[in-house]
Parts: C-alpha cells; sequence; structure tokens
C-alpha cells in the first residue's frame, strides 16, 4: 500500500520558515517523481516543487522561486520542502506527492497518482 505521510505544518509570522518532510512508504521512492502541491482556500491546486528521479532536475514555482527548496533523502525515504520567507499568500494545505513517471513537471501536467494527507501553513501577517 502507497502511503505519503506529511508533517511540519503550522502557524508563522511572515518572514519565517518552516520545513516540511514526508515520509513515503509502499513503492520504490528513487524511481518515481516526488513532489509537493499546495492548495490555498478558494483557489485551485498548484505545483510547487518536485524532483524529476530520471535526471534529478528539480521543478519550482515561479512563486516560490527564491525561497522554497525541495530536497529528498531515499535511504530515509523521505522528502523535505524547506520553506523560507514566507509570505501570507503561501498559506495553504501542503500534500506531498508521487508518480510513476519520474520526470516532473511532466508529471504534475498529467495528473499524480499518489498523494499523502495534506499539513496546513498558516502565515500571519
Amino acid at each position: 500500500e502507497v502511503q505519503l505521510q506529511a508533517s511540519g505544518g503550522g502557524l508563522v509570522q511572515t518572514g519565517g520558515s518552516l520545513r516540511l518532510s514526508c515520509v513515503a512508504s509502499g513503492f520504490t521512492f528513487a524511481d518515481h517523481a516526488i513532489g509537493w502541491f499546495r492548495q490555498a482556500p478558494g483557489k485551485a491546486r498548484e505545483g510547487v516543487s518536485c524532483i524529476s528521479n530520471s535526471d534529478g532536475s528539480r521543478y519550482v514555482a515561479d512563486s516560490v522561486k527564491g525561497r522554497f527548496t525541495i530536497s529528498s533523502d531515499y535511504a530515509k525515504n523521505t522528502m523535505y520542502l524547506q520553506m523560507n520567507r514566507l509570505k501570507p499568500e503561501d498559506t495553504a494545505v501542503y500534500y506531498c506527492v508521487a508518480d510513476p513517471n519520474p520526470n516532473c513537471p511532466e508529471a504534475f501536467h498529467l495528473g499524480v497518482n499518489y498523494w499523502g494527507k495534506g499539513t496546513l501553513v498558516t502565515v500571519s501577517s
């Protein structure tokens, strides 16, 4: 059974930092594209960042470029999202995701197969 368990969300002030973690199980981590989506209240889901395990390249959405960094620890089947200089518009539920298509953001655009339960990030102004 595929499982993705995200943690690390919380309440932070504008300009602060948070690190999200996601532990994966039930699939071969290194063979999948892995990453993060978010959904803010009343808004569409947005692909934030992902890692192509075909070549190790990283995709980062323009809205978070220069502030968010994705990383992974394959020995622990864990991915991370370091979020710095947070803004109120970053408030959202963040979901870790994975897809058998090892290429991203192609996997993001085609529809991701595996979703974890989200973790809420709230940035106060």
